[in-house]
């Protein structure tokens, strides 16, 4: 494997939109109704929203790609959580994932860090995360680089809604 990260540019608003929507069906798939993991994959994932997203000042997208084929992504941009705590200027890693089979190889830090330091690349600010609930894998990844359980949201598939936990990372906290 060659194994390299780099910021995608909105020439890989399809590469992107194929990634998300295998990684999120790799990892969350199972947990939906067909019917509705279908529109919300059409709806969340599509080609011209990640060609907005890539064209859009104040978003950043990486990709972890293996010999040019894309197989994670990390997506960072200002805070668009629900909680009352949120100030302008606070940032979010609105996603962060990495194919099964690329998982435990310390790649996922890798765009994690990409994306911090993108995000802390003006100077230290607030940095938010929304987490499923019953993914305690992710709750301790996020803990051990200074995340806090500050509040709960709901995040909607079709006619199921999922329990998030936000997670916030103050200014003043040093990365793991």
């Amino acid at each position: 494997m060659a194994l390299a990260i780099r910021r995608a540019t909105p020439a890989d608003a399809a590469t992107l939109s194929a990634l998300a929507e295998r990684t999120f069906v790799e990892a969350f798939g199972h947990l939906y109704p067909p019917e509705d993991l279908d529109t919300f994959l059409r709806e969340s994932y599509a080609v011209d929203r990640q060609r907005v997203i890539l064209e859009t000042p104040g978003y950043a997208v990486w990709l972890l790609e293996d010999d040019g084929v894309a197989v994670g992504h990390a997506a960072a941009g200002p805070c668009g959580l629900p909680n009352p705590a949120v100030e302008p200027g606070d940032g979010e890693l609105k996603r962060l994932y990495v194919l099964a089979a690329y998982q435990s190889g310390g790649w996922g830090g890798r765009l994690f860090d990409a994306a911090m330091d993108w995000l802390q690349a003006e100077g230290p600010r607030t940095v938010w995360i929304g987490v499923w609930s019953e993914n305690p894998g992710a709750q301790r990844f996020y803990a051990r680089r200074g995340f806090s359980k500050v509040g709960e949201h709901t995040f909607p598939v079709g006619r199921v809604v999922d329990l998030e936990f936000t997670l916030r990372r103050e200014k003043t906290a040093a990365p793991a």
